[in-house]
């Protein structure tokens, strides 16, 4: 996903108070290393991409947590007065790239050439591309750790992950209860941060906030899950399907879930186009006669992305939903293609 920073005087749904990038350094160089977490969601798809011009999947996947090892052990020595912290990230980036160039031809590290040339000339990443790009990286590296799990946790988290269900559902379709279904899920996620490592572990933080069991410190967002799980698997929550908009293919379309008092609600896209550069989907919705965003996001290699909003005014039936295919910083209300959409006569 793309950050932005919404301009102060609208009101954004679903988005707590963003800790910049140089901030968190801060955090991590105070000793809170789960800040490293928030800092490798938010920058380790570019970094993949950047890799990836040059490297394989593979190898391109080992530099980005070199990376990520080596702003955990330095962010002491991060200087504000000398840049900002995403440059900083880009720079030891290419510097690693340029180290294993230079290792594939046997050139001694401090030997300049043509590596850090070539390195420099690299375009810096662009965020929608890249961003589908580690998504389906991260995908592969989830596959091949559950393919390592028990065979009850492997279809719990299966079902989580890749096919969207809360976790009523998930205990349904596996005939166990409830507290099972929960129960897998969690000993599946603890099992997984052991199989894939320390490092590689901090993409699962953004994987579990997909299916609401992420474990961090700092209980915010958790808490956000947790309230979004209960809506979901609550009887009287109600969902409200977009259809694909003119020009869309038919099988794209969107779910908007609510219950009725409650101001959390999660909107998901299923099987939508890929986006192009620089392109980002938006969810809106009007209620109270006005325009909420209630999330932005490059859906995965599969069409899927979802995101949690909460609002006061999401405690009833919308007057409208929307999702548009934009570029640039959102607006006010709703620009761009219409990707989904969903009106009370439509229902």
């Amino acid at each position: 996903m793309t950050h932005r920073r919404a301009p102060a005087s609208r009101e954004r749904a679903g988005a707590d108070i963003v800790t910049s990038d140089e901030e968190l350094l801060r955090e991590i160089a105070r000793g809170r290393h789960d800040a490293v977490g928030e800092l490798y969601a938010r920058h380790a798809g570019a970094i993949f991409g950047m890799a990836s011009q040059t490297f394989d999947p593979a190898t391109a996947e080992e530099i980005v947590q070199d990376v990520f090892l080596a702003a955990w052990r330095g962010a002491a020595s991060f200087d504000p007065s000398r840049g900002g912290a995403k440059p900083w990230l880009f720079a030891i980036a290419r510097h690693r790239i340029a180290n294993e160039l230079r290792r594939r031809t046997r050139r001694p590290a401090d030997a300049p050439g043509a590596d850090e040339d070539a390195v420099a000339d690299l375009p810096d990443p662009l965020p929608a591309a890249d961003d589908a790009l580690w998504k389906r990286r991260r995908g592969e590296i989830l596959r091949a750790a559950l393919a390592r799990l028990p065979d009850g946790e492997r279809a719990a988290l299966g079902l989580a992950y890749f096919e969207d269900l809360p976790h009523g559902a998930i205990a349904s379709l596996l005939q166990v209860p409830l507290g099972t279904a929960k129960s897998r899920i969690r000993s599946g996620v603890a099992r997984l941060r052991v199989a894939v490592g320390p490092l590689v572990a901090m993409l699962l933080v953004g994987i579990m906030v997909a299916i609401a069991v992420r474990q961090r410190n700092g209980g915010r967002e958790l808490a956000r899950d947790e309230r979004a799980l209960e809506m979901l698997t609550s009887s009287d929550s109600v969902a409200l399907r977009l259809s694909a908009g003119p020009g869309v293919p038919p099988e794209a379309h969107a779910t908007f879930r609510f219950r009725p008092g409650s101001p959390t609600a999660v909107v998901t896209l299923s099987k939508f186009p890929a986006t192009a550069p620089g392109e980002t989907d938006r969810a809106w919705a009007r209620a109270g006669g006005r325009w909420i965003l209630l999330g932005e996001a490059v859906p995965d290699a599969s069409g899927h992305a979802r995101r949690i909003a909460e609002n006061a005014a999401l405690g009833s039936a919308p007057e409208r939903l929307l999702v548009t295919r934009e570029t640039g910083p959102a607006g006010a209300e709703p620009g761009g293609r219409t990707m989904a959409a969903w009106e009370p006569d439509r229902k």
